[in-house]
């Protein structure tokens, strides 16, 4: 549900942390608050026809995990030892984000192609866990 909120023209991601059954902080893909979404003045690496999971430095966009991530750190919420469900496995920036956040567990539907993200998660030991889709997807 979180994911409909998403202006990217790409993907629509959502991400949802928890902790003990109770929602810490959501977030969505989409630009920095006050700026033209990318719905409205289109999607720079589309133009330049770069691939899915390459170049993330030049989207506008934030990842749906690292703006359920600054949500939680601007209401002044801790998400030591919470759990991530997310509708995408989360990109190399993500998951550097999310361990420095002390969050070891990821649910997610989808794959994502950054082969970088999938080590460092392994090499971290981080719980990953491939979910099956209940019937509900995103936008």
């Amino acid at each position: 549900m979180v994911a409909t909120r998403s202006t990217c023209l790409r993907r629509n991601v959502g991400a949802v942390i928890v902790r003990d059954k109770r929602i810490l902080a959501t977030g969505y893909n989409g630009v920095p608050k006050d700026l033209a979404h990318c719905l409205d003045i289109g999607c720079l690496r589309t133009k330049m026809n770069i691939p899915s999971g390459q170049r993330h430095e030049l989207c506008r966009g934030i990842h749906a995990e690292q703006n359920a991530i600054i949500q939680a750190a601007t209401s002044g919420i801790s998400i030591e030892g919470a759990v991530l469900y997310v509708t995408h496995y989360p990109c190399s920036l993500c998951i550097k984000m999310i361990l420095n956040a002390s969050i070891h567990r990821i649910h997610f539907l989808e794959g994502y192609p950054d082969d970088l993200a999938r080590s460092l998660a392994e090499e971290a030991h981080m719980e990953l866990i491939l979910q099956v889709s209940q019937g509900i997807s995103p936008r």
